[in-house]
């Protein structure tokens, strides 16, 4: 066999193998994909739009929020308001929103004005939670920093709202 044909044929499972990891991920269900519910939620520490540093670590005891999303994403907007509600309705009982933008203008985000710590997600961090490419996404971590709910696609404030109460009640 000629070194040209034994190229082509590592080539070809190379690509072969790479095709089945990407299937093989597809096939996995979206709460089973790392980070998985029960796990650590990966360390987040980027500036939110005003400069200041928001670190997941800094909410430790505190139900958070993380959710992917973007201005230009209707159905990420559609969720935003009854992000909002929730959050003022338990800010003060230990729960917190980070809304992590990807792909999106900080200006546009800014004249939003949403009442929680808003970041721009980087690569780094779109990794580290799944290679998120598809938004809207949200985490729920609770007071002990490891995942308690994954969401793919609107999160309803009902939901919401309702994992929100059974966490802080120790529920999860």
């Amino acid at each position: 066999m000629k070194t040209s044909q034994k190229y082509l044929i590592i080539g070809v499972l190379v690509l072969l193998g790479v095709a089945g990891y990407s299937l093989f991920k597809n096939l996995t269900p979206f709460e089973q994909q790392r980070p998985a519910v029960g796990e650590s939620a990966p360390a987040i520490s980027l500036e939110d739009l005003s400069g200041s540093m928001v670190r997941l670590s800094d909410y430790r005891g505190k139900i958070v929020l993380i959710n992917f999303w973007a201005s230009w994403c209707a159905p990420c907007m559609d969720e935003m308001p009854g992000f909002q509600k929730v959050f003022l309705e338990y800010r003060n009982k230990g729960f917190t929103v980070i809304a992590a933008a990807v792909n999106d203008s900080p200006y546009v985000i800014k004249r939003l004005g949403f009442p929680f710590p808003v970041v721009m997600a980087d690569r780094q961090v779109k990794r580290d939670y799944g290679n998120i490419v598809h938004i809207p996404v949200s985490f729920l971590i609770g007071k002990d920093g490891k995942i308690i709910r994954k969401v793919q696609g609107v999160y309803s404030d009902e939901n919401l709202r309702n994992h929100v109460e059974q966490a802080l009640k120790g529920k999860e």
